[in-house]
């Protein structure tokens, strides 16, 4: 079972010296803090070169010692003002016995979960054991990171977790997930109760081991409509934020429900998060004054144009700072950085962002 560690939990504190935590705080800076998400991955040489010595991607983010060296990486050659932990957001399904290996060129498999014997079949507790080495993971990656740079734990939110367990797989339009939850509404709900409840353990114990703030990645909230999106993004997500909440009132929390546009401030308004992520798509005046003036806004750089580089990157950055650089603002993509990024591109970002 995955309990807390003791029955008085530690006050986390929030270093002055780390200008990502500022932000999370309501602070403006002057120079935005920058991490990019997914920014450990293949357009790293050195990253290529770690996950070939581990042997798959999940004994990858198994193995402290490496997945600790991977979470560095992007530190050491970019010096961003976070890092990510390095892990997956399945590594939850897999602590509650629905394991998952992953396919190279394919992503994560696993046995689907296809009616109501099936989704009840899931365990009521996610092992620890299980998930004790990305703890460790964790308590390294604190240890070496440089003073001024912040830790971020994460999990992916209830609803998103469940798509991937439902079909087995990544599916384009969450079909599986979204039959099956109409189909047999109470042992949808059960499930997405044992994410909820699995997810905010997990991320209690990133916190207590060193991480200083969390992100909750809904990466196929954009696909649910009005009232599903209530039921099965809003609500869990405020139960998850309450649940770290009640063990560490002081948690910096920031919520990615990528796609949701419109519905982001009613999000950020009923959840309870610090801080949204924003994906690319959304309108940046629409963001600004709607979402960035309840909380601080994180984002939103077109992966593509990462890529593609040059003067239209230049222009992207230029368009993305002239919307939210007046207020408290993080800098960072619209979603994870692509493999075939060129590593010249991430730096004349930074450049672009640091004026210099």
């Amino acid at each position: 079972m995955l309990e807390p560690t003791s029955d008085l939990a530690p006050k986390l504190a929030i270093p002055a010296d780390k200008p990502f935590l500022r932000v999370l705080s309501g602070s403006r800076e002057k120079v935005p803090p920058v991490w990019m998400m997914r920014q450990a991955g293949r357009y790293l040489p050195e990253y290529r070169a770690l996950r070939e010595r581990a042997g798959s991607f999940l004994e990858l983010c198994f193995n402290p010692e490496l997945a600790a060296e991977a979470t560095l990486q992007p530190i050491r050659r970019f010096g961003f003002n976070a890092a990510i932990l390095f892990s997956d957001i399945l590594v939850i399904p897999h602590a509650l016995g629905q394991r998952v290996r992953y396919v190279e060129g394919e992503g994560p498999r696993l046995k689907p979960l296809n009616d109501a014997a099936a989704l009840n079949s899931v365990h009521r507790e996610a092992d620890r054991s299980t998930l004790a080495p990305i703890f460790d993971t964790v308590r390294r990656v604190k240890a070496l990171l440089p003073s001024d740079v912040a830790l971020i734990g994460f999990c992916g939110a209830p609803w998103t977790v469940a798509t991937y367990m439902v079909a087995g797989c990544g599916t384009p339009d969450q079909a599986a997930a979204k039959h099956l939850a109409a189909l047999e509404p109470f042992a949808f709900g059960r499930l997405i109760d044992k994410l909820v409840d699995a997810s905010a353990k997990y991320l209690v114990h990133q916190l207590e081991a060193g991480a200083e703030c969390v992100q909750i990645f809904d990466t196929w909230a954009g696909g649910l409509p009005a009232r599903e999106f209530d039921l099965w993004c809003i609500q869990p997500t405020k139960r998850l934020v309450d649940r770290v909440r009640e063990r560490h009132p002081g948690a910096k929390i920031i919520g990615f429900p990528r796609g949701a546009g419109g519905k982001i401030p009613d999000y950020v308004d009923r959840t309870g998060v610090n801080a949204v992520s924003l994906e690319t798509a959304i309108d940046l005046k629409f963001a600004a004054e709607n979402i960035q003036s309840r909380v601080p806004v994180q984002g939103n750089l077109d992966p593509e144009i990462l890529r593609v580089g040059g003067e239209a990157l230049d222009r992207a950055v230029d368009s993305v700072m002239a919307a939210f650089a007046g207020a408290p603002f993080i800098f960072n993509l619209g979603h994870g950085v692509l493999p075939q990024t060129p590593i010249a591109h991430v730096e004349r970002m930074l450049a672009r962002v640091r004026g210099s």
